[in-house]
């Protein structure tokens, strides 16, 4: 065999050299494939496509895929485990399928608000769960996303101040074990129905009541077959933002620093969004002629977490969580 020739030697240096010399976004960007249930337009849709994939850079290839046109709902977190997929937004009830602490923040009054949301995940509760989301999922949990405060939203006139007013009354909630016991732990009668169905379900009297947040309430136009709105505030929707470990560790600790930071950024302009929906809203229903008041939101807060303690529901959940997370 030939040996190799001292031009040949020097024309190979000169490559690598010119390589290294190369900066670095001029290599293929990291590709961020992200999949969600929710539309484009959404607040928190947008919240990625114009803050977090623009400040991320020409260094990540965002690509987003909304309204589950890429991934079916409630198969992401297993194409981002196993690789058909970077990211994902879902809810703790997703995470809980293989993770069941993650249950506790998705029961009824757990998380109060969009601030306390955010004060959790800022907290020692939310790293917990962090680890958690690295060592049974191989995920990383990015930040929390605020959605909006799901309110009982009934026909007719009587008065809900109490969880005991509720008593017989037929609240459509989703189907499955979790959904169906967030009805009960306020008070009502749940009736499993598909969503598509509330609508006609609440003009036929099959059920006499549904919860969701408010802007959902004005696009399913379920003011047009309703009498009221009680502001029970009795569950936070909310998703979590994640990303595969195995993308996520690949990263400089100064970018994944700088991942995180961003996704707070963005999140924090889309739930400002949010709740200056909310706050619209409750004009909006009102002239459309609904009653809409708040009832007593303690009243309801003590009953539904009994509710959930005394159940095997809460067995999953971390010894001593609730009472921390009631002190954030």
């Amino acid at each position: 065999m030939p040996g190799i020739s001292r031009r040949q030697i020097l024309a190979g240096s000169a490559a690598v050299a010119a390589a290294a010399a190369i900066p670095r976004n001029a290599f293929a960007a990291t590709k961020l494939r992200f999949a969600d249930v929710t539309t484009a337009d959404a607040p928190r849709s947008l919240a990625l496509t114009n803050i977090f994939a623009k400040e991320m850079g020409a260094d990540y290839e965002f690509q987003g895929y909304f309204g589950s046109t890429l991934f079916k709902q409630g198969t992401e977190l297993v194409a981002v485990q196993r690789g058909n997929l970077e990211m994902a937004m879902l809810p703790p009830s997703d995470f809980a399928k293989q993770a069941a602490e993650f249950d506790i923040l998705g029961a009824a009054y757990v998380v109060r608000d969009a601030d306390h949301l955010n004060r959790i995940f800022e907290s020692d509760i939310g790293d917990e769960f962090r680890k958690i989301a690295r060592e049974k999922l191989k995920v990383e949990i990015l930040a929390p996303a605020y959605y909006g405060a799901r309110h009982v939203n009934l026909k007719g006139s009587k008065k809900i101040a109490k969880p005991e007013d509720l008593a017989g009354v037929k609240l459509r909630m989703p189907g499955g074990e979790s959904w169906q016991f967030l009805g009960k732990a306020i008070g009502a009668n749940p009736v499993a129905m598909d969503y598509a169905e509330v609508y006609t379900g609440l003009q036929t009297s099959a059920i006499d009541a549904q919860d969701n947040p408010l802007p959902n309430d004005k696009l399913m136009k379920f003011y047009e077959v309703t009498n009221q709105i009680v502001l029970t505030g009795h569950n936070i929707g909310f998703g979590l933002l994640l990303i595969g470990s195995s993308v996520f560790d690949k990263l400089t600790e100064a970018e994944q620093t700088r991942m995180r930071e961003v996704a707070k950024k963005a999140f924090a302009w889309s739930t400002a969004e949010y709740i200056k929906q909310e706050r619209e809203l409750i004009g909006f229903f009102k002239e459309k002629g609904l009653d809409v008041y708040e009832p007593d939101v303690n009243a309801f807060r003590d009953y539904a977490q009994k509710q959930y303690v005394s159940s095997p529901l809460s067995a999953s959940w971390p010894k001593g969580m609730l009472e921390r997370i009631n002190k954030v």
